[in-house]
């Protein structure tokens, strides 16, 4: 990373590296496909208004925050917002009009939006030829390049040397720019600084960027290649949390300032000049008032409507539902779920097919920030949500030593034979006797894939394991060194994460025969974005290993007493199961069944029954969402689509999210949220402090609004903020896809995540969190904590306060909150 220490620049310098670094802070990270997890595209702008932010996208790059007020005049059209929903949201921004003349003065939706001006933006205009497309690639091209995650067979950056360094040297000998007509471009390109940030000071200056428009044309650059910026973002994301230093994506804002100052100087046209000095005074006029203003808040006006309407509605569901009395009997089992959307329909289904089952939500990581080990892996992975730090890592085993040792050299052995076969078949020779003689011998197995009698892949979490080892994986907590690396949890540990888990799950008590820690995963192929269906509490992974370790630690004699001694006594005969939640097929598979005494294998014979009766419910209800209603056999239909490499819709994932309820799960037992909300399980008079509340506000609530505000952007400008159609992606670099052969890095989620074709799966709604607490408490919460007072001070989430099973209250922002008129609503 190159020097950004103060005593290497002058006070200007340092004075523009924090105008730098705020610029660079707009953008926000993007991981990787091996662990695509959801993240809110508009993290850099939370301490500021939806309304503001949704202007200055508009400008810095083409954004939308909307979709077109078409959208909104059918949901009109049709009755889902009503001109009372206007009316109010009106109100409440002081507007000085009735519903019926805003809608009459709407503009349309083929307004032009004048955004920042770039060099490759004018150049591309004046010289009739795609400057912008062409720095895209080439930036692009070397990024895959520099980035690569080990698709390539050959490498050809210098990754030794920082992000700005490689790029020089490359670009100093790339003659693709001169070919193409930019004359002496290598020759300006070496003649830059060394260092990133004189490099943009230089550029700065060169261009002759007004300083009050500075911020604004850095955000306007880096949304030039916004998809490796965000992929810059995200690796500073996770030098800053585990205590180093952001510098990559400043790095990278040098490349794209080069290109800038390299391409204006290599064309050299006298009209590219004149028009670059006219479009300066696009940054000396950025905070008047224009045309574009009065566009954007109209359908800024809509779009509130909109989720005004829909809140009503949730109102209106809790308001008309009969709140359960808690069961007084001793439960068959409780069944702990993540709190994502789609457990929702699962557990519903769950309850009804069994009343002794309780269910229950809880973060799918269930308190253990593990970091796991599989067989024959070299490196862990990280077993929670990326905003918090790993703990323990744990290693995966075979309780038989030799079985391991055969098991693991035998994985080992695939892995190096997959390679070999990797090269061969792309290698610059050998690639052309691959396909030729041994093309044919794949034919049976394209037709068995293609009915989908076979998988196309193996399961990656099988490669290399035969039936017995993989009914035979255990964890392994026992806390040991090997190679100066710590495994296992000491039980002193263990006893304390238990506590913390099971006490901020509201279960400390009234245990059932069986506990089910259910982590969830999908089951798809040929999907580059399989990991972002899996569990994001998890860290995008399964959170298989997550269930293991929580049900081996609440098993463990030693952590039970350990509990007890503390006030939380687990009865003898509870057995706590690690379980998984397919998302995809709907089937939940048990894999510590040998914990179970004989005794009570007839009662897990019906929790089993009911967790098959609740599959097959639970598939009807996600065949009806897929259209396939009337197909024969729904469970077929669900069964193919995971194994369909072909399927571009394999599940819906978390399309729909919408609402957020931290509540007992009385209050919403039998109710039928559609699969659009996440449920937490939680009740205020067990929570000393508030701490749990505490816990849940500032972890849970905010990673719910980045999945939340990753659909809506999705949504709402798929070409920003999305990865587009799915029949075109190609992975590159095994972190991301391109659209195509080339261009920018995509980010977010595919058209066909959102659309099923006819319409939107997921509609553009911001989250609405309803709590049940006091209401001094959330506030006292807020009050300390401002990056999640922001979020709803400052219009990302709506929160709604429930009392009794009731939503009683809406919060006004500055802990402000009003009494909902339940007649209005």
């Amino acid at each position: 990373m190159a020097n950004f220490s103060p005593d290497q620049l002058s006070k200007e310098q340092v004075k523009l590296l924090e105008v730098i670094r705020a610029a660079c802070k707009k953008i926000a990270p993007v991981w990787p496909l091996e662990r695509f997890v959801a993240v809110n595209p508009y993290l850099g702008f939370t301490h500021r208004t939806f309304d503001n932010v949704a202007q200055e996208l508009a400008i810095a790059g083409d954004i939308q925050m909307t979709l077109p007020s078409s959208f909104y005049k059918e949901k009109l059209e049709i009755g889902e917002i009503s001109l009372e929903d206007i009316e109010q949201v009106l109100k409440q921004k002081n507007k000085n009009i009735s519903a019926s003349s805003f809608l009459n003065r709407l503009q349309e939706d083929q307004y032009e939006i004048p955004s920042a001006p770039t060099v490759n933006k004018l150049a591309s205009v004046i010289t009739d030829k795609d400057w912008s497309r062409f720095m895209v690639d080439r930036i692009s091209s070397w990024a895959s390049t520099y980035f690569d995650n080990g698709q390539a067979s050959w490498n050809t950056a210098n990754r030794d040397l920082n992000v700005f360094a490689s790029w020089k040297l490359d670009s100093g000998i790339d003659k693709s720019p001169e070919l193409s007509g930019l004359k002496h471009f290598r020759k300006n390109v070496k003649s830059l600084p060394d260092n990133p940030v004189k490099v943009i000071e230089y550029a700065l200056n060169e261009l002759d960027i007004p300083k009050e428009g500075i911020d604004l044309y850095l955000h306007s650059v880096l949304l030039t290649v916004g998809g490796w910026s965000a992929y810059a973002a995200r690796i500073d994301w996770d030098n800053e949390l585990y205590g180093g230093t952001d510098g990559v994506l400043i790095e990278f804002l040098a490349v794209l300032m080069s290109y800038e100052l390299c391409l204006k100087k290599s064309i050299n046209n006298a009209k590219l000049e004149d028009a670059w000095n006219e479009a300066l005074k696009f940054y000396h006029l950025i905070n008047t008032e224009s045309e574009l203003d009065l566009h954007i808040n109209d359908k800024l006006i809509l779009q509130e409507a909109f989720d005004v309407a829909n809140q009503r509605k949730l109102i209106d569901k809790f308001e008309k539902h009969e709140k359960l009395n808690a069961k007084k009997e001793r439960a068959l089992a409780q069944a702990v779920f993540c709190i994502d959307v789609r457990s929702e329909v699962f557990r519903r289904n769950l309850e009804a097919a069994n009343s002794k089952i309780e269910t229950i939500g809880f973060a799918g990581f269930f308190a253990f920030p593990i970091k796991y080990k599989p067989i024959g892996h070299q490196d862990g992975e990280a077993q929670c949500p990326v905003l918090l730090q790993t703990g323990p890592t744990i290693k995966e085993e075979l309780k038989d030593k030799e079985q391991h040792q055969k098991t693991l050299e035998n994985r080992k052995l695939k892995r190096q034979i997959h390679q070999m076969w990797k090269y061969f078949k792309s290698g610059a020779v050998t690639c052309f006797s691959y396909v030729s003689p041994m093309g044919l011998s794949y034919l049976p197995k394209l037709i068995t894939d293609s009915f989908g009698i076979t998988r196309p892949v193996p399961h990656p979490d099988e490669v290399g394991l035969s039936k017995s080892s993989i009914q035979n994986k255990r964890v392994s907590l026992v806390a040991k060194s090997e190679n100066g690396e710590d495994f296992g949890i000491p039980v002193k540990d263990q006893i304390e994460m238990a506590k913390n888990a099971l006490s901020a799950m509201s279960l400390s008590e009234d245990f059932g025969k069986f506990v089910l820690i259910t982590g969830h995963g999908a089951s798809m192929v040929n999907n580059p974005h399989a990991t972002g269906y899996d569990c994001g509490a998890c860290g995008g992974h399964s959170g298989e290993s997550n269930a293991k370790v929580a049900a081996a630690v609440l098993n463990n004699k030693e952590v039970r007493e350990g509990l007890n001694e503390q006030g939380i006594q687990i009865p003898f005969d509870t057995t706590f199961l690690a379980c998984l939640h397919d998302t995809t097929t709907d089937e939940v598979s048990i894999f510590n069944e040998y914990d179970v005494p004989q005794s009570q294998a007839g009662l897990l014979k019906e929790v089993k029954n009911a967790l098959n009766k609740a599959g097959e419910a639970t598939r009807i209800e996600r065949a009806v969402r897929f259209a396939d209603h009337n197909s024969k056999d729904p469970d077929k239909s669900i069964f193919y689509r995971s194994k369909d490499w072909a399927q571009l819709r394999p599940e819906w994932g978390l399309a729909g999210c919408s609402a957020f309820v931290v509540a007992p799960r009385t209050h919403t037992t039998g109710l039928d949220l559609e699969g659009k909300s996440f449920l937490h399980s939680y009740d205020w008079k067990k929570d000393k402090n508030f701490s749990i509340l505490e816990l849940i506000m500032t972890a849970p609530m905010v990673v719910t609004s980045w999945i939340n505000l990753q659909y809506y952007g999705s949504t709402v400008d798929n070409l920003h903020f999305g990865s587009g159609n799915k029949t075109l992606h190609n992975v590159t670099a095994g972190v991301g896809v391109f659209e195509g052969y080339g261009g920018d890095l995509r980010v977010g989620l595919p058209i066909q995540s959102i659309h099923d074709g006819e319409n939107f799966q997921h509609e553009p709604l911001r989250l609405n969190v309803v709590i049940e607490a006091p209401i001094l408490a959330i506030n006292n919460i807020l009050e300390k904590h401002e990056s999640v007072r922001d979020l709803v001070d400052n219009g990302w989430i709506k929160l709604l306060a429930m009392n009794e099973g009731k939503i009683t209250h809406s919060y006004n922002g500055a802990l402000n909150w009003e009494e909902i008129d339940k007649a209005a609503a």
